[in-house]
């Protein structure tokens, strides 16, 4: 989507819905609990088996061999699936680890099974009964260690670059009266909802219907289809209410693929829900990320130069995190210098989380903002609007068809009492300390 002429008045614009008290359609269902969450679809199809997935206690490498004799033997269990009777599976276009382990392990605790029996309780524990003979491979795990080994991405999501540049960075920089050269880091970080990762699976001949926790419906089925070698127009997905999702459910996970082998496996419909530890394993993550952020200014604070390079990690054909995306457009500045590089981690893959880019990144660029304007002997604020830009800064024949940021930053600034504060960096309130 492109927007190539100004936006026209708007609902927006008019904010007749946007900041006003009106009551969601959804408020009463939640709040009285009775709004439809996936596992709790007790209603919408009968005789209901249960699965439970066993993830990889390795988190590089081969299965040798799995014994399942013990766990079928056990009591109430119906079938167990894994990637040796679970038929061809194909590999879904938002997917960059396989959604079922085996024989190659990509990342701990990846799924390699899932054990289907008449009660949760039945099939996790015969779930641990299944002996698996494992050949460890060494694996890469840490980002500052491979971060001489990242490479300009071969992948990026829509139209993004992995790199700009706008005039000369290194010598505008080299040149700046006052400069910035500082590298910032973030952690790896998980999803953890309130609902987890669940799904119910029935099969109606060749027709698949999927109740799910799901953001993305179309994108979704599609995925399925192409997981299980079926047509798209074969499958169903419901997914009514979410109990949180903020990116980590915008794709398909191992719960509804497996929920889907496992009630093709058993004959009748089946519900899988990822246990918590196995959520931050089988879903997406934020990776981590260091931040190298070089900023230099005249005298007054005017930027004449800023460059903003990050690393991150992810899994083979995966995608780095997009952190220096926002430096593109929020501040002046006439040369400008953007990278992103990639490592290749044996991690769960990394994908969108509440933000994705921005969260990490606006992180590093504010406080290097912060700490600029600190060595200018500026207000950050004052800074900010300093260099604001009404357009592109990457682009300057385009402008932006509105931009407020300094009438917020002067509203804000004037609510909270900023003119009020203790000056002084690592001071806090506005009293004497």
């Amino acid at each position: 989507m492109k927007f190539d002429t100004p936006a026209t008045t708007n609902p927006i614009d008019r904010l007749t819905v946007v900041g006003k008290p009106l009551d969601r359609v959804d408020g009463p269902l939640k709040t009285t609990g009775t709004a439809p969450y996936a596992n709790d679809r007790h209603d919408v199809v009968a005789n209901q088996a249960h699965g439970y997935v066993l993830g990889s206690a390795i988190a590089k490498g081969r299965i040798g061999a799995m014994d399942l004799r013990a766990a079928k033997a056990a009591a109430g269990v119906i079938a167990i699936v894994t990637a040796e009777n679970a038929g061809k599976l194909g590999q879904g276009k938002f997917n960059t680890a396989r959604l079922l382990a085996g024989p190659d392990i990509q990342h701990y605790h990846q799924a390699i099974a899932v054990v289907v029996a008449e009660t949760f309780e039945q099939a996790r524990a015969a779930a641990h009964l299944i002996r698996v003979d494992y050949a460890a491979a060494e694996g890469t795990f840490d980002l500052a260690a491979a971060k001489d080994s990242a490479t300009k991405p071969a992948k990026m999501t829509g139209d993004a670059k992995p790199d700009t540049s706008v005039g000369d960075f290194a010598a505008a920089f080299a040149a700046a009266p006052v400069k910035l050269d500082m590298t910032y880091t973030t952690p790896d970080q998980s999803h953890a909802m309130m609902e987890p990762h669940a799904s119910i699976a029935a099969w109606e001949g060749d027709r698949l219907m999927v109740w799910s926790a799901n953001q993305m419906i179309d994108w979704s089925r599609g995925d399925i289809a192409l997981t299980l070698g079926i047509p798209k127009d074969k499958v169903r997905l419901v997914s009514p209410y979410i109990g949180g999702g903020f990116g980590g459910k915008l794709f398909v996970r191992a719960d509804a693929l497996l929920a889907a082998l496992g009630a093709r496996a058993a004959g009748r419909p089946v519900r899988v829900s990822l246990p918590r530890p196995l959520i931050f394993n089988n879903t997406t993550h934020r990776p981590a990320t260091i931040q190298r952020i070089r900023i230099g200014t005249t005298g007054d604070g005017a930027i004449t130069a800023i460059g903003h390079e990050s690393w991150s990690g992810d899994l083979p054909d995966g995608e780095p995190e997009v952190a220096v995306m926002q430096t593109r457009l929020l501040y002046a500045g006439a040369n400008r210098l953007t990278a992103m590089r990639l490592a290749v981690l044996d991690l769960p893959e990394g994908n969108a989380m509440r933000a994705p880019g921005e969260a990490s990144g606006m992180m590093a660029l504010e406080i290097a903002m912060d700490e600029m304007a600190e060595r200018l002997g500026l207000d950050p604020v004052e800074f900010r609007i300093r260099n604001d830009s009404q357009v592109d800064p990457e682009n300057p024949g385009r402008p932006f068809s509105q931009r407020r940021l300094v009438e917020c930053l002067r509203a804000g600034a004037a609510r909270f009492g900023w003119d009020r504060r203790q000056a002084r960096a690592g001071r806090t309130g506005t009293g004497a300390g």
